[in-house]
């Protein structure tokens, strides 16, 4: 459900370090479409930055194109599909119950549930980011909405890709994500090699946004050590 939005503090900040592109995946219901959508337009030699489902889709960029991938950086994500048993019925479930409601109540009050677990408990009262996230929510449809569930239930592994990324990488989260939590991206960073791994202090899954200067801090710094462009 996210836009341009999420990215308006680094796509401001960042504009005399990149020229900036942020991907749209429209409808498209699976990673490797998105993946391939972006690989169609983007140039021939370029850093990559994904937050959450956009980590996934670009490390199904690295599968197909790892030569033009100059610095890539994955915030707030994973590289996993989803589990077997209990857990993975679980996470289907959750999903689906949410793609229910958005469907009888209308994509904001799905948007209210959603972000009772996406972002740190202090900022849930904070009316300018808890707004700004359900107005970006609400524009959104049921339908595009189900074509990312879809996407996100028949996630490929990629757990086979990292050890094989040899591009400056950086990976990212907030420290109090419990979406995609510290001890997962430790996993993820340690399969990566020589990769650079940072935990933003008071910060849940929402990082681009709840803890803006901090993440355009680590963009800057990433961006300059591989002296690509986003």
């Amino acid at each position: 459900m996210c836009d341009a939005t999420v990215w308006a503090h680094q796509s401001r900040s960042l504009a005399d370090r990149a020229e900036i592109h942020i991907a749209d995946n429209g409808g498209r219901d699976s990673l490797p479409a998105m993946a391939e959508e972006l690989i169609s337009w983007a140039p021939d030699r370029f850093a990559l930055a994904g937050h959450s489902m956009g980590g996934r889709v670009a490390l199904e960029v690295i599968r197909r194109v790892p030569e033009r991938v100059s610095a890539l950086a994955l915030l707030d994500t994973g590289y996993q599909s989803i589990p077997a048993g209990a857990a993975g019925q679980w996470e289907r479930a959750g999903r689906l119950a949410l793609l229910a409601r958005a469907r009888q109540e209308g994509m904001r009050a799905m948007g209210r549930e959603w972000l009772r677990g996406m972002i740190h408990p202090a900022r849930l009262t904070d009316v300018p980011l808890i707004e700004g996230l359900l107005a970006m929510i609400a524009s959104k449809t049921p339908e595009l909405y189900e074509a990312q569930v879809h996407a996100l239930l028949e996630r490929p592994d990629a757990t086979a890709v990292l050890p094989q990324i040899r591009c400056h990488t950086l990976v990212l989260c907030g420290r109090e994500d419990t979406w995609a939590p510290p001890e997962r991206h430790q996993q993820l960073a340690a399969l990566i090699p020589g990769s650079t791994l940072e935990i933003i202090p008071d910060c849940g899954h929402m990082c681009t946004l709840e803890q803006p200067e901090a993440v355009t801090r680590a963009l800057r710094g990433w961006l300059e050590a591989s002296g690509g462009e986003a």
